[in-house]
């Protein structure tokens, strides 16, 4: 599958997005000042291109000085794109004719909103971006429009803090399946998320890996949710943690962990993770059980060489373990497996924290396609599922489009599969499967079902 990913492995889509446009001339990024090569990459990904396919070479290109901020801005700036837009918009006598010159303004008064850049430094950076960019007729626009955000900074303060931040579009569809969360949902997604770790209990136990962080003067505190994560609550360098390289831990969002226990025994048994890559899931089935063997399908074969990667740094690899390169929907096994994880493609409305581009490469008819793609899935992979085995089914979307109401529409059409209780504190039961919803300095939002081969 072509899955949606940048800082932690759980975000899978196959949907094919804003077509990318041509792109535009632009001066050479190496000549531009910061303020401009943000306000490149926005363009970039406004025009149709995921954030982790561009983010990655514009760091490198970056002195070790700007990197952080550059990631600041075009991160902070896609976080709160549309709450931006909203006040923007009531100061524009006419619509903008050049795109570039709408990035500059988000950038601008997300600068002034968001962060302790001064307000002088900010705006005349802004401009001298704009400049750069060869757009100098929009220069004076953007210096008298930033300028008077500075004078209305109060009344635009307390209009932006109450925007939902998100596409009209999704932000009706959330309404109308979480009438009464909506509210907590958007402003969650609006936030950064905590970085979590999963500790390997074949390497390190959680209560040693915190004393080796205690004693590195790192906070961090155990997950509530799951019994191998640890949150950290300071901003930190992953590989340099301790035992990185030594396989002790990996990065994975709470919600996420949850997979391997659900589950449940897998020792002795033929397991199946398809759409695996980067194989986040696959390395905690492992690092949990001693299945007899566990295949890793994806196909994605540049991802799937990140599952080879991850399973060798955590000691993990083994003749037990298939990695294949193959297509989910069509793929066939040789002989039937005992359990089966499905971690589906999807719009990843979940985990729109870690990667807001989201906001804007979404669109409403990408929908539809993702959960026709998730019913082909299911009922293929059902057929490589023995009597008596068990699909567990996941998403890391909100919608219910494609999580109960997928799951709802599939036992109608195989009556021999049985809904399996799951429960976890803080999900919201479905009448099909369960729902984790996006919590502040927590977990991402992730859906489960759970189904048993009756026939």
């Amino acid at each position: 599958m072509s899955p949606f990913k940048q800082n932690q492995p759980h975000a899978r889509t196959t949907v094919q997005h804003k077509k990318p446009q041509p792109k535009k001339a632009q001066p050479k990024t190496v000549r531009l000042n910061l303020r401009a090569r943000v306000i490149v990459l926005l363009q970039q990904v406004n025009e149709g291109q995921s954030l982790n396919q561009i983010l990655p070479q514009a760091l490198e290109q970056t002195p070790v000085k700007d990197k952080g901020l550059l990631n600041e801005l075009v991160m902070g700036t896609l976080r709160h794109w549309f709450a931006l837009d909203a006040q923007i918009q009531p100061m524009l006598a006419k619509p903008l004719s050049d795109s570039r010159v709408h990035i500059a303004l988000l950038l601008g008064l997300y600068q002034l909103l968001q962060t302790r850049i001064p307000a002088h430094a900010a705006i005349s950076e802004t401009v001298e971006a704009i400049k750069q960019l060869r757009l100098d007729k929009a220069s004076g626009l953007i210096n008298a429009l930033l300028r008077r955000a500075t004078r209305e900074m109060e009344s635009i303060q307390a209009s932006f803090t109450q925007h939902h931040g998100l596409p009209k579009w999704l932000y009706q569809q959330l309404k109308k399946d979480w009438p009464q969360q909506v509210n907590d949902i958007s402003q969650t997604l609006r936030q950064t998320a905590p970085l979590t770790l999963r500790i390997n209990s074949r390497q390190r136990s959680r209560s040693g890996y915190l004393q080796a962080l205690e004693q590195q003067n790192i906070a961090a505190a155990p997950c509530q949710l799951s019994s191998d994560g640890i949150v950290l609550q300071q901003a930190v360098q992953v590989t340099e943690l301790p035992g990185f390289a030594e396989g002790w831990f990996s990065v994975q969002d709470e919600h996420a962990q949850l997979c391997a226990p659900f589950l449940g025994s897998l020792n002795d048994q033929r397991v199946l993770d398809a759409c695996a890559a980067p194989g986040g899931k696959t390395a905690h089935l492992l690092e949990k059980n001693s299945p007899a063997l566990l295949v890793a399908l994806d196909n994605d074969e540049k991802r799937l060489s990140r599952v080879h990667e991850n399973l060798e740094r955590l000691q993990l690899a083994g003749p037990q373990v298939s990695v294949i390169t193959a297509d989910a929907a069509t793929w066939q096994a040789d002989n039937l497996f005992d359990h089966i994880l499905l971690d589906a493609p999807c719009t990843a409305t979940g985990v729109i924290r870690r990667h807001p581009d989201i906001r804007l490469l979404r669109q409403p008819g990408d929908v539809q396609q993702t959960v026709q793609l998730q019913a082909k899935l299911l009922d293929h992979l059902w057929q490589q599922l023995k009597v008596g085995g068990t699909l567990l089914y996941v998403t890391c979307s909100i919608l219910k489009q494609e999580n109960q109401q997928q799951m709802l529409a599939f036992m109608a059409r195989h009556p021999e599969a049985q809904l399996q209780p799951l429960s976890v504190e803080g999900a919201i039961a479905q009448e099909a499967g369960i729902q984790l919803l996006p919590q502040p300095q927590g977990g991402d939002g992730f859906y489960f079902c759970q189904l048993k081969k009756l026939a």
